[in-house]
């Protein structure tokens, strides 16, 4: 193995601990029962995870250019979005909402999370930086990492 592929491996290493860390906190945090917070929350630790990731990369962060990019990936994931939402709103019915939210938010903040992460792990292994990013681009492996996020998210629970 060269230096180089030492280099990639070791960052790809580092990416994977950040984003496995921040899938947990997400997780932690889709258990608030407060509506709409679980939400705000899960959206800081992203940004925290995408700070770190770009770190490790070392791509410029600017946390407002990032928030709106975030928005754009996952706000356009379409049924993934409205999975999210769902599971966030319906800790508003009683008892029966909150139990069910307790149960489906967490799953979905960990997938969402972890989507998040490992599009952005491949964009900057790549080169990519903040600037060059194109959610339309990567609408297709979003989606596939958030079924594998799902079942991650998933095999953490138990």
């Amino acid at each position: 193995m060269t230096t180089e592929q030492k280099d990639v491996a070791a960052l790809a290493k580092d990416g994977n601990k950040v984003i496995r860390n921040h899938m947990l906190v997400s997780m932690g945090v889709g258990l608030i029962p407060i509506p709409i917070a679980d939400m705000v929350g899960i959206t800081a630790v992203q940004l925290n995870m995408l700070r770190k990731l770009a770190k490790i990369h070392e791509v410029p962060f600017t946390q407002h250019k990032v928030k709106s990019i975030l928005t754009a990936l996952v706000g356009g994931g379409g049924s993934l979005t409205v999975a999210e939402g769902f599971a966030s709103l319906i800790k508003f019915v009683p008892v029966v909402g909150t139990t069910v939210g307790a149960v489906s938010m967490p799953i979905t903040a960990g997938a969402i999370t972890y989507a998040v992460g490992k599009v952005f792990l491949q964009h900057f292994a790549s080169g990519g930086t903040f600037l060059t990013f194109d959610p339309e681009k990567v609408r297709e492996y979003y989606a596939e990492m958030f079924k594998e996020g799902k079942t991650a998210a998933a095999d953490m629970t138990s």
